[in-house]
């Protein structure tokens, strides 16, 4: 037990110093994870950490998938469906066929064993690319799509993991059988997480006490992911149906109270889940070396290239017909959605990072078949996977900024930032003039006390007076007074502390001042960084 104990504050310390470290080479901490995990593998005297698959797919995963999906806008979403469903579903099965082919052609394995290892490299990471990517500045648009094909591609490629492995383990498969399987898997899931994200809603409305509410709310994507998943299907599909539901649904149905801790404690959930699952993948290396025994290091040098080099390929011979045929087979589609930007196109195509799911899929191979004989080549897909994973996330994450900065997308983002900011600006507008005409109409009813209607009429009109109604100078100084209203609540706070020193106010006191402080510094916060967060 001390052990454990030890061996998780020394992985929170690493967490700290790679923060830290990324921080001071503006770098993406996902790939410094990767590379602690790798040393702290190396040395000696460490206790060997083993990844459980379990804990991955039944632990870490859902939480991931289901605050991703709350996060994610349902309409936008809707609207990107399309080039989501051709990533997500067409662009997995593609690859994992072509690697197969390679695997079988090449690397000799049967088809059935080269479809597992298609199906296990084939989906891109539900959590890296984003990780990668959203620091660097693009349109919304691909990251919403590169994030809607994160959370909807693991389903496909963990539903044709398991037809491959039960093909191999009985050597029976029948495709007009699975693709009836398949159809209804995903029929299914997403209906029954459409009904937890309404159960849980409810269940959240009638509880009335945030720290329950916060509990339902960890507690919705297990039980979205765990009754699929146990019943043959991925349960992945059915977490993002019920965090989209949620994000569509619940701005009018959980409380403010609610929302504002629920932020703060899914922000900090997801820090952890993510860095642990990066720096422990990482971390395997010492596990995999174990393998190497039963694989020659030039054999496994040359399947690692292949299978990288057909995933690359096989991502840009999919991504660029699935965005251009559509429109060219159908004008109103391209009259409604014109063509994007080659640029565009190219980061789709370019971003395809691995990660841990690809990690938990291979360490699940079973070792054996159901005749008992050794699983082919399980030791060759372990290793190929985990290289893999290492040469997209390092290689293909540290080259990202400068291929984004030779694509000159953060010009795009800029003139999407500004459509935003002034339908955002005319919404505040708008929203005061609905409050200005609800004030007048409690004043005309003559049912309210007048020294109410001056406090809220006081209130409305300062919110007025702080609306911004020019886009560059409004912004500019609307982040002015939030810089300097931040150092006044400092000042307010060092006085209330003084005055705690020297005994005239008690703690309770301090403390309700103090929460006051708090939640306002914490707006400010969100006003100077830009950060929208969803309701959880």
């Amino acid at each position: 037990m001390t052990a454990t104990i030890e061996t998780i504050l020394l992985l929170l310390a690493v967490l700290v110093v790679v923060a830290l470290v990324a921080r001071r080479l503006d770098t993406a901490p996902s790939i410094l994870l990767v590379v602690a995990g790798i040393a702290l593998a190396l040395l000696p005297g460490l206790p060997r950490i083993e990844l459980a698959p379990e804990l991955v797919l039944f632990g870490i995963l859902p939480p991931l998938i289901y605050s991703a999906g709350v996060a994610m806008s349902w309409r936008e979403f809707r609207f990107n469906l399309r080039p989501i469903t051709l990533l997500a579903f067409g662009s997995v099965v593609f690859t994992s066929a072509a690697v197969a082919a390679m695997a079988h052609v090449i690397l000799g394995m049967p088809w059935a064993v080269g479809f597992v290892l298609g199906a296990i490299v084939a989906p891109t990471d539900a959590v890296a690319p984003l990780a990668i990517v959203r620091r660097l500045g693009l349109p919304r648009r691909l990251i919403v799509v590169l994030d809607g094909e994160g959370l909807a591609n693991d389903a496909t490629a963990l539903i044709l993991y398991r037809f491959a492995v039960v093909a191999v383990s009985t050597g029976l498969f029948s495709f007009a059988q699975a693709a009836g399987e398949f159809a209804l898997i995903v029929v299914g899931e997403i209906a029954y997480g459409v009904g937890v994200g309404w159960v849980s809603l409810r269940l959240r409305r009638w509880a009335r006490d945030p720290r329950v509410e916060i509990t339902l709310s960890l507690m919705t994507p297990y039980l979205a992911y765990l009754v699929p998943a146990h019943l043959g299907g991925s349960g992945v599909l059915a977490t993002v149906a019920a965090g989209l539901f949620v994000s569509w649904n619940g701005p009018l149905l959980i409380p403010a109270a609610t929302r504002l801790q629920g932020i703060f404690f899914w922000d900090l959930i997801v820090y952890y889940l993510e860095g642990f699952v990066f720096l422990v993948t990482g971390m395997q290396m010492r596990t995999l070396l174990d393998q190497t025994n039963t694989v020659s290091l030039r054999e496994l040098a040359v399947a690692v290239v292949l299978t990288t080099a057909v995933i690359v390929v096989a991502r840009f011979i999919w991504v660029y017909p699935a965005i251009y045929l559509p429109r060219w087979l159908s004008p109103a589609l391209r009259r409604r959605d014109p063509l994007p930007p080659w640029q565009w196109a190219f980061l789709l195509a370019f971003v395809g990072v691995r990660g841990v799911v690809s990690l938990a899929a291979a360490l699940a191979v079973p070792l054996t078949t159901q005749t008992a004989a050794t699983f082919p080549d399980r030791g060759l897909i372990l290793l190929v996977t985990f290289g893999v994973i290492v040469v997209t996330l390092i290689g293909q994450g540290l080259a990202l900024p400068g291929i984004v900065r030779w694509l000159a997308l953060p010009h795009d983002a800029e003139d999407e930032r500004r459509r935003e900011q002034d339908a955002e600006i005319a919404a505040r507008l708008e929203a005061l003039k609905v409050a200005q005409g609800r004030l007048d109409d409690l004043a005309a009813a003559g049912e309210t006390a007048p020294e109410v209607l001056a406090i809220l009429r006081a209130r409305h009109d300062h919110r007025a007076g702080q609306a911004p109604s020019d886009l560059a100078d409004g912004l500019k100084a609307v982040a002015a007074a939030a810089e300097l209203r931040a150092e006044l609540i400092a000042a307010e706070r060092e006085y209330i502390y003084r005055l705690l020193q020297d005994g005239q106010i008690t703690d309770e006191a301090r403390r309700r001042i103090e929460r006051e402080l708090d939640l306002e510094e914490a707006s400010l916060a969100f006003k100077r960084e830009g950060e929208v967060d969803p309701p959880l």
